[in-house]
């Protein structure tokens, strides 16, 4: 299935909101849960979507297929079990997402509504409340699944690598630690690239991973 932009777009942004706003959202809970409550005092720990809202992830979600929300604020000397802990929160969101694709794909998997042909918001409004369902839930399934594996990518400032950091052995995390400097300005030389050159390197590392998952959840692929 190809993902077209404009005439899908009331669809992507509804996806997006539910999508970021659980995965930012699960990141501030899981703080909570481990002794840190500076999310919740900052008034992140909340479902309202305009909390997690970070601009340029949002558009890149929109018009590019991922993205980011704004960062959840973390104080890692106030959570339990130190970089462990913030491994668990940095896995917390991504989780999530997963978890929203399960649920949203469960549905269309046991036919309980018929997966939909129509992807146009507009046509999927005028052909009733089922296509409409349908469209929407297949949007949840692949945009949820993209926000997880991009956001797993163990490059910072994604969730993967605050999940690496949580996982390695003390001196390979300090080893890796020291990159954190260059990590948003690789990121973003890799989005340009693939944004204004077509090269691809991100569509390459996030659709087959992505095609897997929905493959299971869904029983088919989500991309060519």
């Amino acid at each position: 299935m190809i993902f077209g932009v404009l005439e899908q777009l009331p669809f992507r942004l509804l996806a997006l909101l539910i999508a970021i706003t659980l995965h930012e959202a699960s990141h501030a809970a899981a703080a909570y849960l481990l002794g840190d409550s500076t999310a919740r005092r900052l008034g992140r720990l909340t479902l309202n979507p305009i909390r997690h809202m970070d601009p340029m992830g949002t558009l890149l979600i929109v018009f590019v297929g991922f993205g980011w929300g704004k960062p959840v604020p973390v104080n890692a000397l106030a959570l339990r079990r130190g970089r462990q802990g913030m491994g668990a929160v940095a896995a917390a969101g991504p989780l999530s997402n997963l978890a929203t694709a399960a649920i949203a794909a469960a549905p269309l998997r046991l036919d309980l509504v018929s997966s939909p042909s129509i992807f146009s918001f507009t046509n999927a409004v005028s052909a009733g409340p089922e296509a409409f369902v349908g469209a929407l839930l297949l949007f949840l399934v692949a945009f949820n699944i993209i926000l997880a594996v991009f956001n797993l990518i163990p490059l910072f400032p994604l969730d993967g690598s605050g999940v690496a950091l949580g996982i390695l052995p003390i001196k390979q995390a300090r080893q890796f630690g020291r990159m954190e400097q260059y990590g948003p300005g690789i990121l973003m030389l890799i989005i340009g690239a693939d944004f204004m050159l077509g090269v691809g390197i991100l569509r390459r590392i996030i659709f087959p991973v992505v095609n897997y998952a929905s493959v299971i959840l869904l029983g088919e692929r989500l991309f060519g």
